[in-house]
């Protein structure tokens, strides 16, 4: 009587082969979350830039603080953190860093002192 079913040897290469696609495809899927949280700073810091220049439109000098901004409607995405490095009547830089990622991006513009690797006033430069 023959019982149908796989073999030890069968079953092992199915182990295997699913082994080499997880080891391809994780690598790929971390460098796609990476992307994604690096898009996420980005966005976050063009639209800090704005809002800097909302509020130097307002009261004509940049808020000091991101408090000010957030009382205006301004807000982070989840798991960034910004800093403001400066702010002056004549310009401002900020970093901003993601909990998912050793990464951070660098904005300054006007006479501010450029921050981190930026060294052109208004491109957000990460690294």
């Amino acid at each position: 009587m023959r019982r149908g079913g796989f073999t030890l040897i069968e079953l092992m290469v199915v182990v295997v082969i699913i082994g080499l696609l997880s080891a391809v495809a994780v690598p790929q899927v971390q460098r796609a979350r990476e992307r994604a949280y690096v898009s996420t700073m980005k966005a976050d810091l063009r639209n800090f830039a704005v809002a800097e220049e909302s509020y130097f439109y307002d009261y004509h000098l940049y808020a000091g603080g991101l408090g000010t901004l957030t009382a205006r409607g301004y807000q982070v995405s989840r798991g960034v953190s910004l800093t403001i490095n400066e702010a002056t009547p004549a310009g401002w830089s900020a970093t901003v860093s993601h909990n998912g990622t050793p990464i951070q991006c660098y904005l300054y513009t006007g006479s501010a002192a450029p921050v981190g690797t930026a060294t052109e006033d208004g491109n957000i430069v990460c690294d």
